[in-house]
């Protein structure tokens, strides 16, 4: 028998959430402020900003095991392959990998990719089992206790009910590191990636020795302004902005569009962030879209699925996007801007994967990167932007 100690979930033990929202279960996190959510003009990027990718609880204990009671809602679509049952949750002792669970039950929200019409069935809460962990720091810390991190899967919607251990939990202390904040799309998010701590965000932040908020939002990098405003009022040391491959495969702005937005997606994050480190980073190689224009749509004609893109190539001369025009267009931007702001800073997203990555971890759906590719970008970011002399040197380079 275990004696457990309850400890109520509260905003104190979450670190990468913006804000909470309490529910009839317990504390939903955001990744977007009240207000924001207020502002969309659908409910899609609703589901995705309160997918908790990056969002952790962060505690200290001498617990030897820990259960966690969620209730999650798992997104699925038809045609696509089924999902596992239960999102996976990664837990940290002092910073290092030691144990992984998943929690079954839940909510499965049904989407039909081709009528965009969705249905909700209500399930079970679950709980994530983590047993065996260590009694006392590995630090070697005086007091036995140890730092523990919980990461919530990072495409389930989780709603946090309980947290039980065998010993006492209080809120872990801030270590005083960097706080980046990085924007962008679903491979921010972390599609495909097999854990909420294999999103290149999260391989990067470990990388870099930075605490990450993750505003990846499948679907939903299109240089919103409520977006903008959020980067701009978030406390932050770091930021980076990834931009361009929903714009394609959306086929949302011609070019005409896509430059002023641009620059004033920018400056209002530089009126809350006027000397901050900035990376403005495009996007990574991806064949279906780099000389045509979207929409992307999902091809039912194939076994497994896949993503391919509807528009003329021919269209670029009348201003349609392709990444390679987005590319040529954010090198210029931020070379203009970067004469007068010397804290902005550019990466061509082919330095985190390119033609020679794609012949060896191809895209499985032509869009997404897997668990394998996720890792490499992640290293590579972490290399580039956050070793010394890089752009987003914790230590100020």
């Amino acid at each position: 028998m275990t004696d457990w100690i309850t400890t109520p979930v509260t905003p104190d033990l979450l670190r990468g959430a913006l804000d909470t929202e309490r529910t009839a279960h317990g504390l939903l996190p955001h990744r977007l402020p009240a207000w924001a959510r207020k502002q969309f003009p659908d409910s899609y990027l609703g589901t995705v900003e309160a997918q908790p990718s990056g969002v952790r609880l962060a505690f200290r204990t001498r617990a030897t095991v820990v259960e966690l009671d969620v209730l999650s809602t798992k997104t699925v679509y038809e045609g696509a392959a089924p999902a596992p049952d239960g999102g996976v949750y990664d837990l940290l002792v002092d910073g290092r990998p030691a144990g992984r669970a998943r929690a079954t039950g839940g909510n499965v929200h049904t989407v039909d990719m081709a009528t965009w019409a969705a249905v909700t069935e209500p399930g079970p809460p679950g709980t994530a089992r983590f047993a065996g962990l260590p009694a006392g720091a590995e630090n070697g810390a005086g007091d036995g206790a140890k730092d523990i991190e919980i990461w919530l899967p990072q495409a389930e919607v989780t709603e946090l009910i309980a947290l039980r251990t065998d010993a006492p939990v209080e809120a872990a202390p801030d270590r005083g590191r960097k706080v980046w904040l990085h924007h962008g799309s679903s491979i921010s998010h972390g599609a495909d990636a097999d854990g909420p701590t294999s999103t290149w965000p999260a391989v990067a932040a470990a990388r870099g020795g930075v605490e990450l908020v993750n505003l990846g939002f499948g679907g939903n990098a299109l240089l919103d302004p409520f977006v903008a405003r959020t980067v701009r009022d978030a406390p932050a040391d770091l930021i980076s902005v990834k931009i361009g491959i929903n714009l394609v495969n959306t086929d949302l702005m011609r070019l005409r569009a896509f430059v002023p937005a641009v620059h004033g997606f920018l400056d209002t994050i530089r009126d809350g962030h006027p000397d901050t480190p900035l990376l403005v980073v495009s996007p990574l190689l991806c064949p279906i879209q780099e000389d045509t224009p979207g929409p992307v749509a999902p091809d039912f004609d194939a076994t497994e699925l896949r993503f391919r893109a509807l528009g003329d190539p021919a269209d670029r001369l009348v201003g349609r996007l392709t990444l390679n025009v987005v590319r040529d267009e954010l090198s210029r931007i931020t070379a203009r801007r970067a004469a007068d702001d010397p804290n902005l800073h550019y990466l061509d997203g082919r330095e985190l994967y390119g033609e020679k990555d794609f012949a060896e971890l191809p895209l499985p759906d032509g869009l997404h990167p897997d668990s394998a590719a996720h890792r490499r970008i992640g290293e590579r970011f972490a290399e580039r932007a956050f070793a010394a002399g890089g752009p987003l040197a914790p230590g100020g380079g």
